[in-house]
């Protein structure tokens, strides 16, 4: 793959072309989400393999002229779905690997070439992303093995937050966890809150340095403050339990409650751990499912439980946005994005309405409008702060920090 052609014709379609593109690879525990980016980044390839280490396992592809592809992959390995997944995309002639990579701990504030020792570090920081940064680290593996001259980068979801201030990222806990242990605020969804807060900052008429309050809401959520570009607070800490309510994780808690469940229920860490991470949240108040969708559709039958579950929902995430706004030498706005931030418009209502005291004022028209990837503004006039939503690109942040990194256009 050292061919130095920058142009390459899909083909199914003489009129698609990819330009020097960039691979994105997001490895979880039980997916792999693709996508390869031309240099402009007006053209992409897209998909996902799901359902990883089952026999259900296959390949979501959709190629440059929107067909769609289904392939099974037996046995449901990593390996096997990455190699399937690398063999689809060669013809294309792909320059450079950017890798999403869950924690990258106090060292990197920045994406980085791979190395052996970053990889090393990837693979040491499971200890603080168990699920996730074995699956990045199996991912850059499996490239080096198939591509060894294909430069590799990793953008750490972590990275963005490193310039929090120590106010904000220290716990307040014995020093010598922080200093020996690495115990402190990390922060995620990085790459998510850097390219909204990015892209609002371009497409406002406010005169900077601007400050955003950025909210990513989907089965994971957090929010943060961003101040002329860099992250000075948010939701998530050490590890991204903490903060808002989720899909299925519940959010703050009382940190005693690991001790009241043992001593009351006798139930272990693992067990409490789990029951946090994934029985709790929207699943865990409504009973029934994760996906708000499903929540509202029950609340507006009358399901109180339900009805409960996105009540509190709001209230926490607005609650945690007036806290946030504290971060900022000045606000700016607030910036909707992820699955529920981009399509729930009752939603945004529901959590301006707990910020009822900062003298906001959107337009509902306006607001029920920007759903399914609509991107715009619906404060209204006289409203103290800009309201904005940006349909999220992590994919695109990843591939341009990339290209970034290795000093490509």
């Amino acid at each position: 793959m050292s061919d130095s052609t920058p142009i390459f014709n899909d083909r199914n379609t003489g009129r698609s072309k990819l330009i020097n593109p960039t691979l994105v690879l997001n490895c979880g525990s039980s997916s792999i989400k693709y996508a390869l980016i031309s240099e402009d980044e007006s053209t992409r390839i897209t998909g996902l393999a799901e359902n990883l280490g089952l026999d259900t396992a296959r390949i979501k592809h959709t190629t440059l002229n929107g067909e769609k592809l289904e392939i099974t992959i037996p046995g449901g390995r990593h390996e096997l779905a990455l190699q399937k997944i690398l063999a689809l995309l060669e013809q294309y002639h792909f320059v450079a690997v950017g890798h999403r990579v869950v924690h990258g701990g106090r060292e990197y504030s920045k994406a980085v070439r791979v190395d052996q020792h970053v990889l090393d570090e990837v693979k040491r920081l499971k200890i603080l992303a168990p699920l996730h940064n074995p699956a990045n680290a199996l991912g850059i593996e499996a490239v080096e093995a198939i591509y060894p001259d294909i430069p590799q980068v990793v953008v750490f979801d972590t990275a963005f937050h490193q310039t929090m201030p120590p106010v904000a990222y220290r716990y307040p806990i014995p020093k010598a966890l922080y200093e020996e242990e690495k115990i402190r605020r990390y922060g995620f969804h990085g790459t998510s809150h850097a390219y909204v807060s990015e892209r609002a900052s371009e497409i406002t008429d406010a005169k900077g340095p601007h400050g955003w309050l950025t909210a990513h809401l989907g089965n994971g959520c957090s929010a943060t403050a961003v101040y002329n570009g860099q992250s000075l607070d948010t939701s998530m800490g050490l590890t991204p339990l903490e903060g808002l309510m989720m899909g299925t994780r519940s959010g703050d808690v009382d940190p005693s409650l690991h001790i009241h469940l043992k001593r009351k229920l006798g139930m272990s860490l693992e067990e409490i751990d789990t029951m946090l991470n994934s029985e709790s949240g929207l699943l865990g108040i409504s009973g029934l499912s994760n996906d708000l969708r499903t929540i509202e559709q029950a609340a507006n039958e009358g399901h109180k439980d339900a009805q409960l579950a996105i009540e509190m929902f709001c209230y926490r995430v607005g609650k945690y946005l007036a806290s946030l706004s504290c971060a900022l030498p000045d606000f700016t706005g607030i910036v909707f994005t992820g699955g529920i931030g981009e399509n729930s418009a009752t939603t945004r209502a529901r959590i301006l309405d707990v910020m009822r005291h900062f003298g906001i004022k959107f337009d509902a028209e306006k607001n029920d409008d920007l759903v399914g990837g609509a991107e715009g503004s619906f404060q209204d006039e006289g409203s103290s702060i800009e309201l904005w939503v940006v349909p999220t690109d992590e994919e695109c942040q990843i591939a341009k920090e990339t290209r970034q990194a290795l000093g490509l256009k």
